[in-house]
């Protein structure tokens, strides 16, 4: 009886160890929200067919959808990929607004996160940093003469930017919301000229970048 009795002292301390009643490692969520989203102006205004002047172009605020998929790599650090895609309207913009087609808006990113708070808190939190791309895809439109035309898509590095909180109300499901802000790449314009005693004059540049800022939540599962 005492040997039993030691063995089964032993197995509930061992069922008991935090190498075998570790955290869920593994963060997968779906996402929805909406994203407000602006473009970038045009090196000269274009005087259009219809009589009105355009010098900006611009992704419309709409719907977006996500996946994203981490591994807490610590009970605070996790690592993981973000898939966002917005199904937005390419708009031409100046003395009037004009929706030319429906544009798609997917971007692609690696990110780190820190979450606050012990590892099974009820609610974590967090915030997060990414690097990676943003991709817009091509626009079918109809011109003024009736003919089918169609932009080119075009992909470009981009960063993101989050915070938000995470909620579990059980151990396996719970609910995230968050803000995310994506800049990316687009062009960079003439700003003017630079001139310094030793190097000379230049052309100094202006990077313009496309935004979007990302209001979103979900449900998240955790293994």
């Amino acid at each position: 009886m005492k040997h039993t009795s030691s063995l089964a002292l032993v197995v509930l301390l061992a069922l008991s160890s935090p190498a075998l009643a570790q955290s869920p490692r593994v963060e997968v969520s779906v996402l929805g929200g909406w994203t407000l989203s602006d473009g970038v102006t045009t090196d000269t205004a274009v005087v259009s067919g219809d009589g009105n002047v355009y010098n900006r172009i611009d992704p419309k605020d709409s719907f977006n959808w996500g996946l994203m998929a981490g591994v807490n790599a610590t009970d605070n650090v996790e690592v993981g990929f973000l898939f966002n895609s917005q199904m937005s309207m390419l708009q031409i913009d100046g003395s009037t607004t004009k929706d030319i087609g429906d544009l798609t808006v997917n971007s692609y990113h690696g990110y780190v996160a820190f979450n606050m708070g012990e590892a099974d808190a009820t609610a974590r939190p967090y915030f997060l940093i990414g690097m990676g791309a943003t991709s817009y895809g091509s626009v079918e439109f109809t011109g003024r003469n009736g003919q089918a035309a169609s932009t080119t898509g075009e992909t470009q590095f981009s960063t993101t930017l989050g915070a938000g909180i995470k909620m579990f109300p059980s151990p396996k499901v719970g609910a995230r919301f968050g803000i995310r802000w994506t800049p990316t790449y687009i062009k960079s314009d003439s700003a003017g000229w630079w001139c310094d005693p030793y190097w000379g004059c230049y052309v100094v540049a202006s990077a313009q970048y496309s935004n979007q800022w990302d209001f979103s939540g979900g449900v998240t599962f955790r293994f």
